[in-house]
């Protein structure tokens, strides 16, 4: 290589890296992909969001009471898009969203359109969760034993909630770690 285009490739080199921290100029000198400035040791690719996995039924129990349950409105859209996000490549499915389904298709149905997305949302999360070698046994049969059945004992949908986000911060924190 001669020395003009050597400089040039100084230049590039410098150009490139002007703006940056040091620390990051030193890992991408030594070949090591950065992220924000840490090496980038097992994140999901480019590209993936970040999903939260904080769900809690103290959480859900405590923002429902602040917001008059307008929080488990946004905790249950909010639950749809993660599910469509993670497992419709592999299902090939779309759930619809839970404000169709609060607003309009409850009104419409006298109250059947809920309890039909919260069978099939409830399936298709154990799906996901036992494709993904998750030991679990929530499913369907969940949402009737625990939160159908269960409210005759007063704390059954307590249960369901608990192991519904206890079930979807799994499925999350492996989809963050995987980026698939």
């Amino acid at each position: 290589m001669d020395d003009n285009q050597q400089f040039q490739n100084q230049g590039q080199q410098q150009f490139q890296n002007q703006g940056q921290p040091q620390f990051q100029q030193q890992y991408q000198q030594q070949g090591q992909p950065t992220y924000y400035g840490q090496p980038q040791y097992n994140m999901p690719p480019y590209g993936a969001p970040q999903l939260k996995s904080d769900r809690g039924l103290l959480k859900f129990i405590l923002f429902n009471l602040i917001t008059c349950g307008i929080y488990s409105i946004a905790f249950f859209s909010s639950l749809g898009e993660d599910i469509n996000l993670i497992a419709s490549r592999r299902d090939g499915k779309k759930t619809m969203h839970y404000c169709l389904i609060a607003f309009l298709f409850s009104w419409l149905t006298c109250g059947i359109a809920p309890i039909v997305w919260f069978h099939k949302v409830s399936a298709r999360i154990g799906d996901e969760a036992r494709a993904r070698g998750i030991n679990t046994s929530f499913g369907a049969s969940s949402f009737w034993l625990w939160y159908v059945l269960g409210s005759l004992i007063v704390v059954g949908p307590f249960v369901y909630i608990h192991n519904l986000c206890e079930t979807m911060n799994q499925i999350d924190m492996d989809y963050n770690r995987r980026g698939f």
